[in-house]
């Protein structure tokens, strides 16, 4: 069964069909490829896609675990280096997290079938609402 892909509206199955490429075999792949995408790992630097941003129609970030939030730190930087394509957290993000997850920048989360199971689509939908609810916005208002 393939991952789950959650957005604000619940749970959806996968629907990218084109390959994603890891940072350290980017240099290898051709600008200008139809529906570029590319994997990043907590430990990869996000300005080494700076030049290329332009061209990257989806940047996929890894949580290896549950408790590494470096993935949360790259959104933002991506975002702030002017990244507008279709940026996914992958792997170990737990629903409790979803709203510092759109926050930081991601469009959507990728989640095994398995954490699916665990916590269901009501419990994800339930923290859809995360601009409602963002304690410094309302600070800021």
């Amino acid at each position: 069964m393939s991952n789950i892909i959650v957005t604000d509206e619940g749970f959806a199955p996968d629907a990218w069909a084109h390959p994603v490429t890891p940072l350290a075999e980017l240099e290898n792949t051709e600008a200008g490829a139809p529906a570029l995408a590319v994997d990043l790992a907590p430990e990869d630097d996000p300005a080494a896609l700076s030049a290329r941003l332009d061209g990257i129609d989806m940047i996929r970030i890894a949580f290896p675990t549950f408790a590494d939030g470096r993935g949360f730190t790259h959104a933002r930087a991506l975002r702030r280096m002017g990244f507008a394509g279709r940026l996914r957290a992958a792997g170990h993000v737990i629903s409790d997290q979803y709203a510092m997850a759109r926050r930081c920048g991601f469009d959507e989360v990728e989640i095994s079938p398995d954490l699916a199971a665990r916590q269901p689509e009501a419990e994800w939908k339930f923290r859809a609402d995360w601009q409602a609810h963002d304690y410094q916005s309302r600070l800021r208002a």
